[in-house]
């Protein structure tokens, strides 16, 4: 991928031909949150990206693959091969799921055919901040918005994918925005997929936890990398704090308020 030029005021790329991105929008966000995926194509084109959204885009197989089912997994494996084609770089909005296409080389180390392509789109495919701070080296969007908010580490987020520096970097440009870290940000929150289903009351436990620490902040809302992590507390904060009225956002909406247009 080309270098990038010097960028205009709140990170927009003003060269004519801008960076070509292919926008993987996962099947938690398309059912449950499309507002995600659409903040994401206009965070990612404020950034000097020219959005794609490749048509017949599937589950990437991440509850298959977790649950044990390697064989089903492959196959939707090999499907995203064909549909995320080309060279271009893959983005997301949700950690876990790009976690999930880099364990495609081991997914299909045994397929010959695909193994190399495999290892290619693992190193294309990227989470929202991770792509912005650390390839477009955009960190100022010209976001604004006046709120007092606590900023929740994603485990697949921080943990798999080692990105914790480059969302707090993008909230740290954000007009007006008071950002307040919880006692424990690395704390799970509880939901890990499968895990909330196999084990439901050590879930619940930790989802508690989490959203006590959260709301010790005095913060009025939540912001998290993770679509799954952020409806998983937004379930618990609706239900169990109705009086605090916590918004709880993905940072791409935050990255998308306000400011630049």
């Amino acid at each position: 991928m080309r270098a990038l030029p010097a960028r205009l005021p709140g990170g927009r790329n003003p060269a004519s031909e801008p960076v070509r991105v292919q926008l993987f929008v996962p099947c938690l966000v398309e059912n449950l949150a499309p507002e995600i995926a659409a903040a994401t194509a206009r965070v990612l084109a404020r950034a000097g990206a020219e959005v794609s959204l490749p048509e017949g885009q599937t589950c990437c197989g991440q509850p298959l693959y977790k649950s044990g089912r390697s064989a089903e997994a492959r196959d939707l494996a090999r499907r995203f091969l064909e549909v995320f084609h080309g060279p271009d770089p893959v983005v997301a909005p949700s950690g876990s799921c790009v976690a999930m296409v880099k364990a495609y080389p081991k997914l299909l180390a045994g397929d010959p055919a695909r193994a190399a392509a495999a290892r290619a789109l693992a190193e294309r495919t990227y989470e929202l901040s991770q792509f912005l701070v650390d390839v477009l080296g955009a960190d100022d969007l010209g976001a604004e918005l006046p709120l007092v908010a606590a900023y929740h580490d994603s485990c697949q987020v921080s943990r798999t994918l080692g990105v914790r520096e480059q969302p707090r970097k993008l909230l740290a440009k954000v007009r007006g925005l008071d950002l307040r870290e919880p006692s424990r940000p690395a704390t799970c929150c509880g939901f890990g997929g499968t895990f909330s289903v196999q084990f439901p009351e050590v879930s619940a436990a930790l989802t508690a936890e989490k959203a006590e620490d959260l709301v010790a902040t005095g913060a009025a809302a939540v912001i998290c990398a993770e679509p799954s992590c952020l409806l998983n507390l937004r379930g618990h904060l609706e239900k169990n704090f109705p009086d605090k009225n916590l918004r709880c956002l993905h940072l791409a909406e935050v990255l998308d308020s306000g400011g630049a247009s």
